[in-house]
């Protein structure tokens, strides 16, 4: 136990710890191939799932960064499949590119009364009863799905039927059902989307993915 203990750097802080991951990821990756913009996404994804495989999954379609970008300077709303995607973007980094940003832009209604009595009544699934009500934002939002297959594919969907077209989609859902499908189906689409190849992903994911595009349009705002 005092090994163990002797062992943890008790004297990094958060950005410490962050500079520090990075290299690590980038001393284990060896040769970077990516253009630095998809790079910053693949590393935080990386980071945030504690492993350097992801690096083969990642798909950008459609100029997916440059996309978000202008999207978020001129304050799309964004869609989230979890509150856990609400609750972890950063609002703070939202706003060094739209000074209005604020945590109710961030549309998350899989937990609402009224969405939970409709799924009830329909026999469908809260993610696309939440969907379905979120309609008349997706057309302009950057939408993240790092949980529910059914979102995605009811968003690809929609997309393919010509009902709506999302600024950016970050299609992360995580599982063994749906889940390769409705990845297959997005690509179908001309929307710009981020896609975690695979039966992996999750709301961390989803929300890293944002950041690494975030990180891009921070990096321009400082100079780098």
């Amino acid at each position: 136990m005092d090994d163990a203990i002797n062992n943890i750097r008790w004297d990094l802080r958060g950005t410490e710890v962050e500079a520090e991951s990075f290299r690590i990821i980038e001393e284990e990756i060896g040769e970077i191939s990516w253009p630095e913009p998809e790079w910053r996404v693949i590393r935080r994804l990386i980071h945030a799932a504690g492993d350097c495989s992801l690096k083969d999954q990642v798909v950008f379609a459609h100029n997916p960064i440059e996309a978000g970008l202008q999207a978020l300077e001129e304050g799309s709303p964004l869609y989230a499949d979890s509150n856990m995607i609400r609750s972890g973007v950063s609002v703070h980094k939202l706003r060094l590119f739209y000074r209005s940003y604020n945590r109710d832009n961030i549309h998350c209604h899989v937990a609402d009364d009224d969405v939970a009595r409709l799924a009830k009544k329909t026999g469908r699934t809260r993610a696309l009863c939440a969907l379905e009500k979120s309609r008349p934002i997706l057309d302009r939002a950057i939408v993240l799905i790092g949980n529910a297959p059914l979102a995605l594919a009811g968003l690809a969907r929609m997309i393919l039927n010509g009902e709506v077209r999302p600024r950016l989609v970050i299609a992360m859902p995580v599982g063994f059902v749906n889940v390769l499908e409705s990845k297959q189906l997005i690509m179908k689409t001309e929307v710009p989307h981020i896609i975690l190849q695979g039966r992996r992903g999750g709301s961390p994911l989803a929300v890293a993915a944002l950041h690494g595009i975030m990180e891009n349009g921070t990096k321009l705002h400082d100079g780098g």
